[in-house]
């Protein structure tokens, strides 16, 4: 299927700064699903190249593009569940360890966002890894204006050892978030926000 998305502009090419109040609405009331009621229709194959290529245009000093995706669904991802799965009797908490896996589980497809800073690059640490951040941000907000239910998490798999290694994580690399997609169940709802007013302070 071909992509609805415009043509990715060329190098150079001017990219003009448009009003749209249908963007500002979704921003305004966006929330993410509960990996765990994630179900049904998932985005295609060419719909995820399109989801990766939006989140792809985050800030990025330095144009370093350090992330890169790994797309798991059906029985690659099964497997590599029941992997982790055998390390959760070695965790602090194996029950928690082995009722976490659902979130994994449950998601007809998941994107890990790996964080792959470049060692030799003049740009701190700090802001590559937040441009990774910045990523699966995107993510989550390309997935809700494409209808489908997101979910940005990590959890105690992303950071055990032997977890990292079952993974395929280099030395360096960490996992910024594994992005859950689907259809929801049921709708989310509203979760308690931040006075917006107590967090600004002027100069």
């Amino acid at each position: 299927m071909a992509s609805s998305l415009p043509s990715a502009p060329e190098f150079g090419a001017a990219c003009p700064i448009t009003a749209s109040d249908e963007t500002l609405a979704l921003l305004a009331r966006r929330r993410s699903s509960s990996a765990a009621l994630l179900r049904g229709s998932a985005p295609s194959a060419d719909q995820l190249q399109d989801l990766i290529r939006i989140a792809t245009r985050v800030p990025d000093h330095g144009k370093l593009a350090p992330w890169r995706f790994v797309v798991m669904r059906g029985e690659a991802k099964a497997a590599l569940v029941e992997r982790l799965r055998a390390l959760a009797p070695g965790q602090p908490n194996p029950d928690k360890a082995s009722a976490t896996l659902a979130k994994l589980t449950a998601p007809p497809v998941t994107v890990m966002v790996v964080s792959s800073p470049k060692d030799a690059s003049a740009i701190p640490l700090w802001e590559q890894q937040l441009s990774a951040a910045a990523v699966c941000t995107l993510f989550l907000v390309a997935a809700g204006a494409m209808g489908f239910g997101a979910n940005w998490i990590t959890d105690w798999y992303a950071y055990e050892p032997q977890a990292r290694g079952i993974l395929g994580l280099a030395e360096g690399e960490a996992v910024a978030g594994f992005i859950h997609l689907g259809t929801p169940a049921e709708p989310p709802q509203e979760r308690d926000r931040p006075d917006v007013q107590s967090l600004i302070s002027y100069l």
